[in-house]
């Protein structure tokens, strides 16, 4: 097994700064940290004069769309220019190779760079990983802060949007026990930089489509309770999403509908992409318990408190019965 090595910040700088055309990985079913990441250090390397282009296994949600930018309509692995030649690869909030899907397997042994901040997961290229930060974004910032202390980058309005919105989404607007004062310190600055905070938080937390609700709707008729009430389980197979007609960012909440029950201490959702026996979860703590424990036994990996996987099993039943016997409370 090829050892990957951990680099410093100063290491960091270094190897992105030279302008060199650079395509950007994130993880599959993409939340805003990992697109705001993405996008965020695609315009900080666009501005140091790199060519960048960032790539997902996955179409960005609808609801997301904001934090691209309008030269990317699709970051489908199709949609880079053919004129495009890849000299740099860096993943971005991808704690595992499983999590980046069938990108893995297209650049597998040619990334040069992870940037991350999950605890837990499975390296596969050299990496700066910071799990003292609440979000992928918080890491993205600090190399912003210190190009344009050097006076190499201009801190823009558009920057500052994409960086909040990761941090804010992936603290749960700033209610889980990953914030810490750095975080708000962090976000203190981005709000100082005049960003309509209210309306970026209303499109990452309040603002759901039709789908989405039916999708929620269906799950809770799916739920089930374990352990007098201290596990909740929404599963969601395909044929039922297939037969309400939903896609996969429509299911993207579920687990927090699961962890809303009072009671409940570990929230899981588990959903079926496609017919085949392949199943994805993701698990939710609300108390002292390591769910991305639970989670690397399958591969998968994250925080303390939120992290996810991809399975096999004959079908649902067993997908459920998989992840329960790894949870022990």
């Amino acid at each position: 097994m090829t050892d990957f090595r951990s680099v410093s910040q100063e290491e960091l700088l270094d190897l992105i700064t030279p302008p060199e055309n650079t395509l950007i990985l994130f993880h599959r079913g993409p939340d805003p940290d990992a697109i705001g990441s993405a996008f965020a250090l695609k315009q900080i390397l666009s501005a140091l004069g790199s060519r960048v282009w960032c790539i997902c296994s996955d179409e960005l949600p609808d609801r997301l769309r904001f934090l691209a930018d309008d030269e990317q309509q699709s970051v489908l692995p199709a949609s880079i220019p053919d004129d495009f030649e890849i000299m740099r690869i860096i993943s971005v909030d991808t704690a595992s190779p499983s999590q980046l899907g069938d990108l893995y397997e297209i650049w597998r042994g040619h990334v040069d760079l992870m940037i991350d901040h999950h605890g837990k997961g499975e390296a596969f290229a050299d990496h700066y990983i910071r799990p003292d930060c609440a979000a992928t974004g918080e890491i993205i910032f600090d190399l912003a802060k210190q190009l344009a202390a050097e006076g190499l980058l201009e801190i823009t309005p558009a920057l500052c949007a994409d960086l909040y919105a990761a941090i804010s989404s992936d603290t749960g607007g700033f209610r889980f026990s990953n914030v810490t004062e750095g975080t708000h310190l962090r976000a203190a600055e981005l709000v100082a930089s005049g960003i309509d905070c209210a309306e970026i938080n209303h499109r990452l937390f309040d603002s759901k489509s039709v789908d989405q609700l039916r999708a929620q709707a269906a799950g809770i008729s799916n739920l089930q309770l374990f352990e007098d009430g201290r596990i909740a389980v929404i599963t969601f197979p395909y044929a039922l999403k297939a037969a309400l007609g939903l896609s996969d960012e429509h299911l993207e909440n579920l687990v927090d509908v699961a962890r809303s029950i009072a009671g409940v201490e570990i929230a899981a959702a588990i959903r079926q992409p496609k017919p085949e026996g392949v199943f994805r979860a993701s698990l939710r703590a609300s108390c002292d318990y390591d769910v991305s424990a639970v989670c690397a036994k399958f591969g998968g990996g994250g925080h303390v408190r939120a992290a996810g996987c991809t399975l096999q099993a004959a079908d649902m039943e067993e997908a459920v019965r998989l992840i329960l016997s790894e949870i022990k409370i």
